[in-house]
């Protein structure tokens, strides 16, 4: 089985290197093998002359676009991805990669086909209050409107397998892709099972693009899939 690890990047030149670094080095259970798809988003900075340094490597595969946002980063990855079963990542270090035995077991037994690393079922650091407040409301607010017990529907660590993603039609754009993802992963009948990960938040100062402009754009996606838009 392969695993492809889809990596979407927006001028991340401090960390791009060290992280695809780190995702190399991850042994992997059982035998899997690895694909990393790597999306630069319409980078400003360095990260495209960074990833230069990788092209050509047997198991990357690295796409330009234009900017799309993290949605249309994601959608392009998964386009251009052969494994079977599908990983997100993001660019910078506040996910680590380590963490992935963990996330791929529960597929790997096949016991589910879905699977969220929850920061809020493992340890946090450095996350300033007003973004776990946002996160907090937004968890407790999707559980009452969809009746599905999930910790962190924001969470990077996306995990499924192939056959999940096929035939899924997103339509979000920037952020909104946490939201629908989950949605229509759920109403399609596929449970999610989480586990706890580890996770050492960035600040705005060493580059987290999280707004609060874009903590009410991923709230607005519960409400909206919940009373304004069909699936």
């Amino acid at each position: 089985m392969k695993l492809s690890i889809i990596i979407p990047a927006y001028n991340e030149e401090a960390t791009i290197e060290e992280m695809v670094s780190k995702v190399q080095a991850v042994p992997l259970p059982g035998e899997l093998s690895r694909e990393i798809v790597i999306v630069n988003d319409g980078s400003k900075d360095r990260t495209v002359d960074i990833l230069s340094r990788f092209a050509g490597q047997a198991n990357i595969v690295i796409i330009h676009q234009s900017n799309q946002g993290k949605t249309g980063a994601l959608l392009t990855g998964f386009k251009n991805a052969s494994g079977d079963i599908m990983l997100i990542q993001d660019a910078d270090l506040e996910y680590d990669p380590n963490q992935y035995p963990r996330l791929l077991q529960p597929i790997l037994e096949g016991r589910f086909e879905v699977v969220y690393g929850s920061r809020f079922l493992g340890q946090i650091s450095a996350m300033e209050p007003i973004n776990r407040w946002a996160n907090e409301i937004s968890n407790r607010t999707f559980r009452l409107l969809y009746g599905v017990n999930i910790t962190d529907i924001n969470t990077c660590y996306k995990v499924f397998t192939r056959r999940v993603w096929e035939g899924l039609v997103i339509q979000s754009q920037h952020f909104g892709f946490e939201t629908e993802f989950t949605i229509k992963t759920l109403r399609r009948g596929y449970a999610i099972k989480e586990v706890a990960i580890d996770y050492t938040a960035r600040s705005r100062k060493a580059g987290k693009k999280i707004k609060w402009t874009t903590a009410l754009e991923m709230f607005w996606q519960i409400v909206k899939y919940r009373f304004f838009t069909r699936l």
